[in-house]
């Protein structure tokens, strides 16, 4: 793909002209609120003689084939999953999901229909809607982190992945909720409020990522992406029955993704099948000048991730199984019976399961997350690159503004408080813990000669609205590392709550570990869309 500056691919001048076109579109666009012009512009009904298509858990592959044999068109896609928004996010079980949706959906979708017809399609995405978390950089709807300090927030350019999943042909239908900056996994902003769990709406979907969790669980859109620094992808997607990739750091570009801690930070998919996820991930891999960590995916990188979807996948594999990474404690013990028939599953299907223990983990464990030290620092530099448009310039203004969440002062304060990372303590977080981390996995890897380590994703279910959510270590590994995680729905507790188990590899080895979920998935079946958003 051909790489554009992210401070060349418009004029400022024309850049102003859609700033101040979407900012009148989106006036309307309040948090949550639907737009009745969008409900009806460009509707269209399937001829009376044809079944109509019907979005409600149609992987990417399935819209694929309706498209081509003309039983569906993209506007009618999108049309479906805009009356989805409206009656389970903003009314029935009002799941609280999103952000912003995009007001140009429909007329770009009629666009790359008229494409269809004169050109044929760009590959498998041409024409699929998708849902973004709002920590993503897109030219045509403000860009927020979920915090009312920037609610009108319009970047001059696309994050690398949005321009990516655009060039692909992929639809952005939305913005999707976020705890606020990434900072939690429970999914609560100044801006879009507290998201609910579409499969009981008390309780929490997880997060930081839980927006797109929700959505995608719900059906608005075909797939999403998310990000993840300590498991704001994969906690989402075990809370909601979803496959979610966390990718080797430097597979995919962060440029353009409001940072949390880039020692940490990645984005990726976040689907309801792991087909969909390969989808995403062939669309949003590769190199780019902008983030030079992605220098280190080049010619780590297949054809296609969608090569790697082989329902024997795990037929002769081993499968390392860290049972210390198991919870013991009462209000562990569902997930952690759900994770065992995960294991006996694996071994079903062909597997040998091999109990591990991992080296050193205690004191891996006992390192902090990077988000507490790097966020000041990265957020002032991403506010510098909104150059005279951004509403605030650093941390520090918007602190003194008010305008954020007030459960997440002393956080912030804290985060602001810190003068500089040329310490010891940083520099020895930096270079020990990946360094620990990578030898560790990388040593009881090879010593069991291991294809992947599997463990429950979160310890714990999704807790009650309200309640402490607890979640557990485990996510930590891959950020750790660098190395990739995949999850995958691993069934439900007795109340009903999804469960994930998540597949970790070595590095750039997403299609290893693509292979053995496919296989896993296609061999259980795992997931059950929600009831409550039929």
């Amino acid at each position: 793909m051909l790489h554009h500056s992210r401070h060349s691919r418009l004029s400022r001048l024309k850049k102003k002209v859609l700033i101040y076109l979407a900012a009148a579109l989106l006036v309307t666009l309040s948090v949550s609120t639907y737009h009745p012009l969008l409900h009806t512009a460009y509707a269209e009904s399937t001829p009376g003689t044809v079944e109509p298509f019907i979005v409600t858990e149609a992987t990417i592959a399935d819209m694929q084939q309706a498209l081509a044999a003309g039983k569906v068109t993209s506007v009618q896609l999108v049309q479906q999953y805009l009356n989805r928004i409206e009656k389970y996010d903003d009314q029935g079980p009002q799941l609280n999901a999103i952000l912003t949706l995009n007001p140009q959906a429909l007329q770009i979708a009629a666009d790359l229909d008229r494409e269809r017809q004169s050109k044929g399609s760009r590959g498998p995405l041409h024409g699929i809607p998708i849902i973004v978390k709002d920590n993503f950089d897109t030219d045509d709807m403000p860009t927020t982190a979920g915090c009312v300090c920037l609610k009108n927030s319009i970047p001059d350019d696309d994050a690398e992945q949005i321009a990516r999943l655009k060039e692909a042909g992929a639809i952005i239908l939305a913005k999707s909720n976020l705890h606020e900056f990434a900072f939690g996994i429970t999914t609560s902003s100044s801006l879009g409020g507290q998201t609910h769990n579409p499969y009981m709406p008390d309780h929490y979907p997880g997060g930081s990522s839980g927006g797109t969790g929700a959505a995608i669980a719900a059906n608005f859109a075909a797939a999403g992406l998310g990000t993840d620094t300590g498991g704001s992808i994969r906690i989402p997607s075990a809370f909601n029955s979803l496959v979610g990739i966390r990718p080797t750091i430097g597979l995919s570009s962060r440029d353009g993704i409001i940072p949390l801690a880039l020692t940490q930070d990645v984005g990726g998919p976040i689907t309801r099948t792991v087909a969909d996820a390969a989808a995403l991930l062939d669309a949003t891999a590769g190199y780019d000048p902008d983030d030079v960590a992605t220098a280190y995916s080049v010619g780590h990188i297949p054809d296609s991730y969608m090569d790697s979807l082989q329902a024997d996948g795990l037929k002769g594999a081993r499968i390392g199984v860290a049972y210390e990474l198991f919870g013991t404690s009462s209000a562990e013990q569902s997930v952690t019976k759900a994770v065992y028939g995960a294991v006996d599953d694996i071994q079903r299907l062909g597997a040998a399961a091999v109990p591990v223990q991992i080296p050193k983990l205690d004191q891996i464990m006992q390192f902090p997350s990077l988000s507490g030290y790097e966020f000041k620092f990265q957020l002032n530099d991403y506010l510098d690159s909104l150059g005279e448009d951004a509403p605030y310039h650093t941390l520090a203004e918007i602190l003194q503004s008010g305008q954020f969440d007030p459960s997440q002062t002393d956080s912030m304060q804290k985060r602001n408080a810190l003068e500089s990372l040329d310490t010891e303590a940083y520099k020895d977080i930096v270079l020990n813990r990946t360094k620990i981390t990578r030898e560790s996995l990388l040593k009881v890897m090879a010593d069991n000669d291991l294809d992947a380590i599997v463990y429950p994703t979160t310890t714990e279910p999704a807790a009650r609205i309200g309640e402490e959510q607890e979640s557990g270590n485990n996510n930590r590994l891959s950020p750790f590392s660098g190395f990739p995680a995949i999850t995958v729905p691993a069934g439900f507790t007795p109340e009903g709550l999804p469960v994930g188990i998540e597949f970790l590899g070595r590095p750039f080895d997403e299609s290893t570990l693509i292979k053995l979920a496919y296989s896993y998935e296609q061999g259980t079946h795992n997931r059950k869309a929600p009831a409550l958003t039929p």
